[in-house]
């Protein structure tokens, strides 16, 4: 397929999948929920940090974090006793506990209280790497678990950090259609990394955009430059166009 016929088809599924309904059936849904900036973030953070397996599962138990959390995540974070946190034992997913989700909302009080808040961690570079690594570092900079360490990519090991990549899209595209939020105004969309997973690495290799076979750090450096050649300004909007063909079955060759 040559160089326009891809681009049009690219730009045919972004239009087909970036639409509003799109939100209905994904986790994004969780920070939609709220107004608040910051209670946008926090939910936003633990939705796309147990975004892996069933959509309707990770949808049903992020909700459920949220009422855990009484249904005002920043709040919590930044007010909660000792006596609160036991509750988050019914914080599970898959391998996520209550055990993380109480080291979770420490870390969180951490960050924004001495860190100037998410946005202010996962932005302190122009590249998006280094940005990856210093959230990794700033998390994990208090007390922990070995096993808390699961949750958060490590790109440093070649982990394809599609749960941060997807984060940051939420946070930082604005097109104008709704579905992410643009809250983050001191990150360029041109700088994003594609949220590499099963359906969007497949679709990728289908149209010849991506040579290697595992979903790792370099094929998620491999993928963004290309997807670059066709909108350098936001080249993550083709993860709708990408995802959006392989979660729906809708082949692109």
């Amino acid at each position: 397929m040559d160089f326009q016929t891809t681009k049009d088809l690219l730009d045919e599924r972004y239009e087909k999948f970036a639409v509003s309904s799109f939100i209905d059936n994904d986790p994004i849904q969780i920070p939609h929920s709220f107004s608040r900036k910051e209670d946008i973030e926090i939910s936003g953070f633990f939705a796309s940090m147990i975004a892996w397996g069933n959509r309707k599962m990770i949808i049903n138990n992020a909700k459920r974090f949220m009422r855990l959390m009484d249904n005002a995540p920043y709040d919590f974070v930044m007010n909660f006793e000792t006596k609160d946190l036991k509750p988050l034992d019914a914080a599970v997913h898959r391998t996520f506990n209550g055990d993380d989700m109480r080291f979770f909302v420490r870390s969180l009080a951490n960050i924004y209280r001495n860190h100037g808040g998410l946005e202010a961690v996962f932005s302190q570079h122009k590249e998006m790497d280094k940005n990856l690594m210093n959230v990794h570092s700033v998390l994990f900079e208090i007390p922990h678990e070995a096993r808390n360490m699961r949750h958060i990519s490590d790109i440093t090991k070649g982990s394809a950090a599609k749960r941060l990549n997807m984060f940051l899209r939420w946070m930082v595209r604005d097109d104008g259609r709704g579905v992410d939020f643009g809250l983050w105004k001191g990150i360029s969309p041109s700088s994003l990394l594609i949220p590499l997973d099963v359906h969007c690495g497949r679709c990728a290799r289908d149209l010849g955009l991506l040579n290697r076979n595992q979903n790792d750090w370099k094929s998620v450096l491999e993928l963004t430059e290309n997807l670059r050649k066709f909108d350098s300004a936001d080249p993550i909007k083709y993860d709708f166009a990408l995802f959006g063909s392989g979660v729906n079955q809708n082949p692109v060759v």
